[in-house]
């Protein structure tokens, strides 16, 4: 059975569209459970009925037409229940519901199962027999398996089928999800960002001007094909003839009467050439890719080659000067920070990436922007999507095709919100952040770039809190030199001076892989990154450290901290060496001092044991973010389990009072520089717990200090004690939001809208 779920799966996969992949799932478990129906039931996009979609065995006029609602009939039950049902007699059953346009009156024995995608009933899958008996467990297993298997896959398909359905032209929506990138709504035009020479990347497009397509695709095809003699030229004296001969298959296959045919049939029909080009060969791949003879299979990689050559002259004749929509949300399978400098930075709304994390450069300068942005939305068919209207919910990481009128004007009041709010809050950049009965609380930022600074000086801040020294690295293919390090610490130092601005040393791994020192493990976020990385290579953190302290001689206001520590002895070694590079650097005659040296917290044994490391740094901080994820055991930064990252859950509530309460013990300042500090239900929070400082992305920072200085420190106290006796973080987030409304700060909350 592996053999026969593999061959579905693949075939599947290959599949055109949502009807071709539900008449091969039909078609093949039909024969490979050798039953007499086999039937798909989907569930109506922003519905709850269930349309009869697809069969084999049953009357196919009623494909489209027949529905249920859920727990309506033996297919409703299963969706409802959300269990198989398997039945010798369906009509003895209480639930049975005759549909006399169907033709099943003939088939006793009924097997459904649910296909669920991440908590979501999208359909159910049914096989019927007119034979009086049940389904075996080998034949039940066999298709919860096929449906677990085909769950993505359909889901995939599904939002593939609308957008490519008449219905989305009129507005017809769909609705993906994914992780929050950079907080804010975007509502514009997708533009499609394409790599080079990938042929399953190409945006689909059509053209007016078909004959300068046809001379483009008919040029790049001269130019492979001399390629390909060319190749064939200098190998000649060193192949067999019939080795040799294996180019002339080659040419043959761009022939006019092969698959350059059907390209050109494709691009007279509107579409442009780099489209007609990777839907032909996409098609031919798959074709002997499912080959049965391992020789044939193998011209898979063949024709790819040749589809990839020609592509790649097709982008090269058409690079000229792109002309971009207003409001043009970038839309790309991994989305990088050179796509972002080829669009002129008035006309960016927003930016959805198939693939990436919160993390992600692309993710962090479009905070540091300002732009709205969805990552790893892996259901999006993306090279589907150019000119499609499109609603960004950076908020929620959801994106939006083609929204529903009341949604899109639910959205535009949230944008004309935000718009309006960001007008009040221009007041307050000036102003301390001071509680009404006279706390003081300092508002830091997170940086990573220059383009930070003159946002974050904007907004008021009073230091940096978090500057991720791992960008500069990121941005280059090697590791930058001492004196080259050293320049750009120093920028940052005198831009904000005497502000003060703390340096966390060299933080790669997990997510964060420098391209020219890879990183390749299966458990990322749990092995080598961090401290881990720079204690084991001392080489590259004493370079670092000496560059940050050199960059500091006469401003005196930094601050290094030390990340993922785990261990007092790691934090030992590490002061150890930072001590060492300051010894260096004074022999060397710079004068700085020892700047104050802190703690990430940012894994659960370091929560335990913070007053151990409390006492041997002048300051913690805590990475909220990671923190989290490792109280959780959730990858904030996968979507399939993003629903279960709750920064506000009782767990990670009470490690943060634990850690607040250590450093107060020990007499030391404590900090936060995760996302929850920037959230301004967060903030009130921690503002209870004691935290010293609270560092967030500049765009947060307004927001917050208006919160803060909405409440007083007792009102904060009172609420944090309700907090931490509720037991879900569903009634913290309703207690926090009710607290806010009360608060006159409704424009904090932002929900998702559906």
């Amino acid at each position: 059975m592996l053999e026969t779920l593999r061959q579905i799966v693949q075939e599947v996969n290959a599949a055109s569209g949502l009807e071709d992949a539900l008449g091969i799932i039909v078609r093949q478990v039909r024969v490979a459970m050798g039953t007499e129906v086999c039937s798909i039931y989907l569930r109506e996009p922003g519905g709850e009925r269930f349309i009869f979609r697809a069969t084999e065995g049953l009357n196919q006029e009623q494909v489209g037409l027949a529905s249920l609602a859920a727990g309506e009939g033996l297919v409703g039950t299963v969706a409802e229940r959300e269990e198989p049902l398997n039945l010798e007699n369906a009509e003895s059953h209480p639930n049975f519901r005759f549909f006399p346009d169907l033709g099943e009156e003939h088939f006793d024995a009924f097997l459904g199962v649910p296909i669920i995608h991440q908590r979501d009933v999208l359909g159910v899958l049914v096989v019927q027999q007119a034979e009086h008996r049940r389904f075996d467990e080998s034949e039940e297993a066999f298709l919860v398996t096929m449906s677990a298997q085909l769950a993505a896959v359909i889901a995939h398909a599904r939002v593939t089928g609308a957008v490519d359905s008449d219905e989305v032209a009129e507005g017809a929506p769909a609705k993906i999800g994914g992780v929050p990138g950079a907080p804010g709504i975007a509502i514009g035009t997708c533009v499609v960002v394409s790599p080079i020479a990938d042929l399953y990347a190409v945006p689909r497009k059509t053209v007016k001007d078909r004959r300068a397509e046809l001379h483009a695709f008919r040029f790049a095809l001269d130019r492979v094909r001399e390629d390909i003699q060319g190749v064939a030229d200098n190998l000649g004296g060193e192949l067999s003839p019939e080795d040799h001969a294996l180019f002339d298959v080659y040419l043959g296959i761009l022939d006019d009467s092969s698959i350059g045919r059907e390209v050109v049939g494709l691009i007279k029909a509107g579409q442009w050439a780099q489209g007609a080009l990777s839907k032909v060969m996409i098609e031919h791949i798959r074709h002997f890719e499912r080959m049965e003879h391992s020789y044939l299979k193998e011209r898979a990689v063949d024709v790819k080659d040749l589809g990839t050559r020609v592509l790649s002259y097709l982008q090269a004749s058409t690079k000229e000067e792109q002309v971009f929509p207003d409001n043009a949300v970038l839309v790309g399978e991994e989305l990088t920070a050179s796509s972002l400098g080829e669009i002129p930075r008035e006309k960016l709304a927003g930016l959805i990436s198939v693939r990436g994390s919160g993390n992600s450069h692309v993710a962090i300068l479009a905070r540091a922007m300002g732009v709205p942005t969805v990552m790893g939305a892996v259901d999006l068919p993306y090279t589907r999507l150019e000119g499609r209207s499109v609603v960004i919910d950076g908020y929620n990481g959801t994106v939006h095709l083609n929204p529903r009128p009341e949604v899109l004007s639910r959205f535009k009041e949230v944008v004309d919100s935000d718009l309006e709010l960001n007008k009040d809050l221009e007041s307050l950049r000036d102003q301390p952040c001071v509680t009404l009965d006279g706390h003081r609380m300092p508002l830091w930022v997170n940086t990573g770039l220059m383009a930070d600074v003159v946002r974050s000086l904007e907004q008021g801040a009073e230091g940096v809190g978090l500057y991720r020294t791992e960008v500069p690295f990121l941005l280059r293919e090697r590791f930058p030199s001492e004196e080259e390090q050293r320049q750009i610490y120093r920028n940052q130092l005198e831009a904000f001076a005497p502000r003060p601005v703390t340096m966390r040393t060299l933080d790669i791994g997990g997510d964060k892989s420098l391209p020219y020192f890879p990183i390749e493990e299966d458990n990322p976020f749990l092995g080598w990154r961090g401290i881990r990385v720079t204690l084991d290579h001392p080489e590259i953190f004493l370079s670092q450290v000496r560059a940050m302290l050199k960059a500091n001689d006469g401003l005196g206001n930094l601050r290094i901290m030390l990340p993922m520590i785990s261990s007092v002895s790691e934090l030992d070694e590490a002061l150890d060496l930072i001590r060492r590079s300051h010894r260096e650097v004074v022999q060397e005659g710079v004068t700085t001092e020892l700047p104050s040296i802190g703690v990430m917290v940012e894994v659960p044994s370091a929560v335990y044991q913070a007053r151990a490391l409390a006492r041997r740094v002048d300051f913690l901080s805590v990475g909220s973010n990671d923190l989290t994820q490792y109280l959780l055991a959730v990858d904030r930064n996968n979507a399939r389990v993003a629903d279960l990252y709750h920064s506000l859950h009782p767990a990670v509530l009470q490690a943060l009072q634990e850690v607040a309460t250590a450093a107060m013990a020990e007499g030391k300042k404590v900090g936060i520089c995760g996302e929850l500090a920037g959230d301004p239900e967060g903030a009130v929070l921690l503002l209870a717990m004691g935290y010293d400082m609270l560092s967030m992305n500049a765009t947060s920072l307004p927001k917050v200090k208006k919160a803060l200085r909405n409440v007083s420190l007792v009102e904060a106290r009172e609420l944090l004690a309700a907090a931490l006796q509720r037991e879900d973080p569903a009634e913290i987030h309703a207690l926090l939001e009710r607290f806010l409304a009360e608060h006159g700060m409704e424009r904090f909350i932002h929900n998702p809208v559906d």
